[in-house]
């Protein structure tokens, strides 16, 4: 009998040389007309990429037209959707979530040790402490090491809140997803890996976003834009404002106006797509290990119609 022939792994590829991971924000500035101007420049920067005349406007805009929504209190649940289909879905402002897309990208095909057996080599930065209170601070507490490095310290398991790494940009994963054209314009993928137990608290971002979810699951809680009026938002940016109400524990005494806020609960599985219109609030947490990417459209949230009392005039 002929020897069986075997497939080739699906990952072979060159070694990938090290990347810097990205220089980590000032925790502080020289003098606070420093910091006015640093932060006039990113408005009026993020404003020009999205080709709206103000970030301000942009967010207002997003609130009044969330005032019009009819009130849901779950997620719908659809199959996959083409390119047009989504735009006309997401045009309704509502939240939804897109069954089996994921389940056909390459990563979606292999297990999570492929982490440690071909990436332990990539540079990451850790979540690390309590990143959930100090989630929106620019000290946050965040430590750099290798993908092996953070595998190694889940694995020890000696922390109260897991060690979570959020919002990075692993580009050696890239290949193995594939992303649909649902937005013109869209950021780079960022992906989340973690532990059960790894939380993004609540908060929002004024940009269109498709989560996707690789492995593991998720709880996702959402809570419409011009809710934001019972959350005590604080801004982290002219794009992210944080919320320190926590759905899960409710503290109505500390936080009384939390009551009237609608909150509706999403699980997101393996091979699952979840839109989150521009505006939304939502706070993330792994039910088991997981991996989950995410891209945000950089243009005027389609919830908006292409407003054109929002768009620049100038070509951008």
């Amino acid at each position: 009998m002929s020897a069986e022939k075997k497939e080739p792994l699906p990952l072979a590829a060159a070694p990938v040389l090290p990347r810097a991971l990205p220089p980590r924000p000032p925790a502080e500035f020289s003098s606070p007309e420093a910091a006015l101007a640093r932060k006039q420049a990113r408005e009026d920067k993020d404003a020009q990429v999205r080709g709206v005349t103000s970030i301000d406007a942009m967010r207002e805009a997003i609130k009044q037209a969330a005032r019009d929504l009819p009130a849901i209190t779950e997620v719908p649940r659809l199959a996959m959707l083409d390119a047009a289909a989504f735009r006309a879905r997401a045009a309704q402002g509502l939240p939804f979530l897109m069954r089996g897309l994921v389940r056909r990208w390459p990563l979606s095909t292999l297990e999570p040790d492929v982490l440690r057996e071909q990436f332990s080599h990539v540079p990451v930065r850790a979540r690390v402490g309590d990143y959930i209170n100090t989630a929106f601070a620019a000290d946050r507490a965040m430590q750099d090491m290798s993908m092996g490095q953070y595998l190694d310290m889940v694995a020890e398991g000696k922390y109260v809140l897991p060690p979570y790494l959020g919002n990075l940009e692993l580009r050696e994963l890239n290949r193995l997803c594939h992303w649909p054209t649902y937005f013109d314009k869209m950021g780079p993928p960022r992906f989340w890996v973690g532990p059960a137990g790894t939380v993004t608290p609540l908060h929002c971002d004024y940009d269109d976003n498709i989560f996707a979810q690789v492995w593991g699951r998720k709880r996702i809680i959402l809570s419409p834009p011009h809710h934001d009026a019972f959350l005590y938002p604080s801004e982290a940016n002219a794009i992210l404002f944080g919320s320190p109400f926590d759905p899960e524990a409710p503290d109505f005494q500390r936080f009384p106006l939390a009551r009237q806020a609608t909150m509706i609960e999403c699980i997101v599985e393996p091979g699952d797509m979840l839109y989150v219109p521009a505006g939304w609030y939502h706070q993330v947490r792994a039910l088991t290990f997981s991996l989950s990417s995410n891209r945000w459209a950089r243009a005027v949230p389609l919830a908006l119609h292409g407003d054109m009392a929002l768009r620049r005039t100038e070509l951008i």
